[in-house]
């Protein structure tokens, strides 16, 4: 097997670094084809070959933010301890990816970059405003809940926060939204150039066998 799973800008990352994260994530699939008794062992060796494909692409996210990291600037974070990968939640999985979101609860560099990312959003007034009045129905007062009001029916006036409340959050959560998609678009110029000894591949790169398209 390769020394190295990846090579960033020339320099190889560690294939340890791969192992560490692999020893510090539970492999989920492979403990419910056991508590299942359903999976083969063929099968089972295909998931560990694309748990470890997973793992790489999580480390060279985390090299990667540590390179972008430093070309910004940013107060160069802790070293990261495998043993310590914070939780993550089925919601952050959701809305992330299980890649960014691991990626992001092992890595203090791409939680920096995230966060230097998202104060760099500028949310205009119009853009606030117009999330405001088509999702009116997240902003019921507690009473109209109660009562069943239909936001888009019955609903009056007053039985809405009104904006000057609730600009605030909206704000914050229309900079976290833009924050993550600048994440995203960054993550996706700087995996371009990444090169992977084989075993090693994005676990959805169709030119391996065991492909599968699962963030």
């Amino acid at each position: 097997m390769s020394e190295h799973a990846a090579v960033v800008a020339g320099e190889p990352v560690p294939v340890e670094r791969v192992d560490a994260l692999l020893a510090a994530v539970p492999a989920r699939d492979r403990e419910t084809a056991r508590d299942r008794e359903t999976a083969r062992t063929e099968a089972l060796a295909r998931a560990e070959r694309q748990r470890r494909r997973w793992a790489t692409q999580v480390v060279v996210t985390d090299e990667l933010a540590r390179r972008a990291c430093a070309e910004r600037g940013l107060a160069p974070p802790r070293e990261v301890s495998p043993e310590r990968v914070l939780a993550v939640s089925g919601t952050d999985v959701a809305d992330l990816g299980s890649i960014v979101a691991v990626a992001l609860a092992h890595s203090p560099a791409a939680r920096a970059l995230l966060a230097a990312l998202e104060a760099e959003q500028r949310v205009p007034e119009e853009a606030v405003r117009e999330y405001y009045v088509r999702n009116l129905d997240r902003f019921l007062t507690k009473d109209a809940l109660r009562r069943g009001v239909d936001p888009f029916a019955t609903a009056t006036a007053d039985d809405f926060r009104p904006y000057e409340r609730v600009r605030d959050d909206v704000a914050r959560e229309l900079r976290r939204a833009r924050g993550r998609q600048a994440f995203f678009d960054w993550l996706d110029r700087a995996r371009e150039g990444v090169a992977y000894p084989a075993g090693h591949e994005h676990p959805g790169d169709p030119a391996h066998p065991d492909h599968e398209h699962r963030h």
